[in-house]
């Protein structure tokens, strides 16, 4: 009997561990993030440290489909925090309802980074950390290839560049999408798209994920990759012969992180936000594997000999980023890069090495005729397919915008998307046919 009694007890011990154990495990905060893993496990295990019996589940999506996934899932069942550099991004989940406001700003956080709200004025989401986009490349590569090291993004349209560059999709990435909308707004859309077209016709290659661009410049596999400015700093940081170099035409904005409104457990994802802002989720920032740049200025007095501070003036950011811009065009610029260049970049490279080829002729031989189809090749090739006008109207723009297309919608959409395919192929064909012409001619 006594027995039994003490075999009942430590059953009874056993279930009340058992429900311990489950109740702790239901405790579950979720993060969605276009982070790599190397960011997001460091704090991670930090916050799953300080709060015994929280687990933290990462889902892990480009940008874009972050915010799909989000829009899909229900109420009530979508991920408690977002967390991204596009701020961009912040404001198409803002338009939809689909951030919780709250009080959460971190008192020491400056108001602004030069003249840019660090945390939105109505408290849908707060800066966590600050971000640049620029240039990195591998020092071995470009001495074996004799590639000068570039300071620009104008730098990239030299032909020295042929060949050596990669970039990322914008439609599969918010960084890329944040540095090709950032030289639109520095340059201008005819002048930007211009600029645009020329060196993604010097690439390499065009990576579905960001992480691609500097895997790729680590290993050696690329000469120069367009970043977002922690890709080149943690990768230097880590012993990568790489550097870095932020250009004049460049940003700094908020990389962001918000509450979702209909998460399952906003009161967690509340307090991983706090954590974030804190000074000890600050310092993670300065980890050789994340290395960006804190919101908090009094952390960079604890950061390595040379480490960039936004806050001392040795970072020059000329374009003074307009978010409601770029929301408002978010889509059109993922598209139209899409359809006029990651789907034709065969035909556009084709196209880019026929003009090269043709300007180093006429730079021997000058001739009037060579030159004019030689300017011809390169308008066809380098004009975008939407012009200001149309990307400021707002009709067009409505397109894109809404979150529920209708089939009419979708139908014109899709028209129109095949529309700037069957231009961009006509116009790359066009245009290395008359480069050739061209070098022809100049022999």
């Amino acid at each position: 009997m006594l027995t039994f009694r003490i075999l009942s007890r430590c059953a009874l011990v056993l279930c009340y561990s058992a429900i311990a154990i489950t109740g702790y495990a239901q405790q579950q905060l979720t993060i969605i993030t276009s982070f790599p893993k190397d960011l997001t496990e460091i704090y991670k295990k930090a916050f799953e440290s300080r709060n015994p019996g929280v687990k933290v589940e990462v889902l892990n999506r480009g940008t874009s489909a972050a915010i799909a996934f989000v829009r899909e899932a229900p109420a009530g069942n979508r991920p408690d925090v977002f967390w991204a550099s596009a701020p961009d991004a912040f404001e198409v989940l803002a338009s939809a309802n689909l951030l919780e406001k709250f009080s959460g700003a971190n008192a020491a956080v400056p108001a602004t980074i030069g003249t840019y709200p660090i945390n939105d004025p109505e408290g849908l989401y707060y800066g966590q950390a600050l971000a640049g986009y620029g240039l990195m490349w591998n020092t071995r590569y470009l001495k074996a290839n004799k590639v000068p090291e570039p300071r620009e993004w104008a730098d990239l349209v030299k032909p020295e560049y042929f060949g050596h560059l990669a970039i990322s999709a914008p439609s599969r990435s918010g960084t890329t999408h944040l540095t090709i909308e950032t030289i639109l707004q520095g340059e201008g859309w005819e002048k930007g798209w211009n600029q645009i077209l020329q060196f993604s016709g010097n690439c390499a290659a065009i990576t579905e994920r960001s992480f691609g661009v500097p895997d790729g410049v680590n290993n050696g596999q690329f000469g120069i990759g367009l970043v977002i400015d922690f890709f080149g700093l943690s990768a230097k940081a880590s012993g990568f012969p790489v550097e870095f170099v932020y250009p004049s035409v460049t940003a700094i904005v908020p990389a962001n992180i918000g509450l979702l409104a209909g998460g399952k457990n906003p009161d967690l994802g509340k307090k991983f936000i706090a954590f974030t802002l804190s000074e000890d989720g600050q310092q993670l920032l300065l980890e050789p594997k994340i290395s960006r740049l804190p919101v908090l200025p009094a952390i960079y007095a604890k950061a390595p000999a040379g480490y960039p501070n936004p806050f001392g003036g040795k970072i020059q950011a000329k374009v003074k980023f307009d978010s409601n811009l770029s929301r408002s065009r978010y889509y059109v610029v993922n598209s139209l890069y899409d359809h006029a260049i990651t789907f034709r970049h065969k035909e556009l490279v084709a196209a880019t090495k026929a003009i090269h080829e043709a300007a180093e002729k006429l730079a021997r031989n000058p001739n009037p005729q060579a030159r004019k189809l030689l300017d011809e090749a390169r308008e066809l090739a380098y004009s975008p397919l939407v012009s200001a006008q149309q990307a400021a109207d707002q009709d067009f723009l409505k397109l894109y915008t809404t979150t529920k297309r209708d089939a009419l919608k979708t139908k014109q959409i899709t028209a129109l998307e095949e529309q700037w395919g069957q231009q961009a192929r006509k116009n790359y064909t066009r245009a290395e046919e008359l480069a050739k012409q061209a070098a022809a001619t100049a022999k």
